[in-house]
């Protein structure tokens, strides 16, 4: 990379609030819930801000006193937010998360429709992804439009300046109109991105194999550059065109899961713009590729020992510790 752009990664989609549940249960029996600021696309530039990245986000939140509080926790945590825009017709989109016993969740969004929903192809600011190596793309963008259009022209945008093009399908079958619908879109945008995280059921389902191994194979034949399947506690599986592989996860104590996928994404951004890999995915070895998902691995599980996604995401200087504590551990 040559240095010179003032943004290294732009993320595009949703800021929301996470309302998270205080103790395990249905949420019709949950009496108290913890306000956090959380939403993919929000989640993962905060994560990189965090890991020292120059990151921007571009979406829309409402002009009601949810939105000005999540702009506020971007703007604290150093996301540059000349993209993130105010809604008079829609309010900030809310989930209500509950958990289990082992720290699994489960959602309901108030977003009928979310302002999250009403970015408009209009609203993207070309000079922000012009400024910038990578961008990002979470699927809630692509549910409905206008925003599923914002998401696109982002994307086109992406590739009239030669950005890595990133993507997380976070599948929520509850907020598309059709499980069809949802496949469809979701399988297009996937064929013209460069590389695609994706969850286990998630991989299973997008490419009707019976496992995660045919899965990544089939995306890989698809289109796509490079596959990540995120295995939980078990760490993660990996495609290109010439490799494949597992890179072993790390044992903790969950809490809560949410947002251990977007910190995962943060962590493997941030260590492949920090080394400048950015431009060179298609050529690293085994061993460089490796070790940007261990460092992915790590940030990932240390956000599943707190509650909530932004609350938990970690520093660098924490994510080499936690890395040093383990090789310590192992020996």
């Amino acid at each position: 990379m040559d240095g010179t752009r003032d943004l290294q990664v732009v993320t595009v989609g949703e800021a929301l609030i996470d309302f998270v549940a205080t103790c395990p249960g249905r949420l019709q029996d949950v009496f108290a819930f913890n306000r956090l600021p959380g939403g993919a696309a929000a989640n993962v530039a905060v994560g990189l801000a965090r890991l020292g990245i120059r990151v921007g986000m571009i979406g829309k939140v409402g002009q009601d006193e949810f939105g000005f509080f999540l702009r506020r926790e971007l703007e604290k945590e150093k996301v540059d937010t000349r993209g993130l825009l105010f809604s008079k017709d829609a309010r900030t989109t809310l989930a209500f998360v509950s958990l289990t016993e082992d720290g699994e969740r489960g959602f309901l969004f108030y977003r009928h429709p979310g302002a999250d929903e009403q970015l408009c192809p209009g609203d993207i600011d070309e000079s922000l992804i012009a400024d910038s190596y990578v961008l990002h793309l979470s699927s809630l963008s692509l549910t409905s439009e206008p925003a599923r259009s914002a998401a696109l022209r982002a994307m086109r945008l992406a590739r009239r300046h030669d950005l890595l093009v990133t993507f997380d399908p976070n599948l929520r079958p509850s907020l598309w109109r059709s499980e069809r619908d949802m496949k469809t879109v979701t399988r297009e945008i996937m064929r013209v991105c460069d590389v695609v995280k994706l969850s286990a059921s998630e991989v299973q389902s997008l490419a009707e194999a019976e496992n995660v191994e045919e899965g990544s194979l089939r995306l890989v034949q698809s289109g796509v550059s490079l596959v990540i399947v995120t295995l939980a506690g078990k760490g993660c599986h990996y495609r290109t065109r010439t490799r494949v592989g597992n890179v072993e996860g790390y044992e903790v104590v969950v809490k809560d899961t949410t947002g251990a996928g977007d910190g995962f994404l943060a962590g493997f951004l941030a260590y492949i713009v920090r080394h400048g890999l950015v431009y060179a995915l298609h050529e690293l070895g085994t061993k460089e590729l490796e070790k940007a998902l261990q460092y992915a691995n790590a940030v990932g599980a240390m956000v599943v020992t707190g509650l909530g996604a932004i609350s938990s995401l970690p520093c660098d200087a924490a994510v080499s510790k936690f890395l040093t504590q383990q090789e310590q551990g192992n020996r």
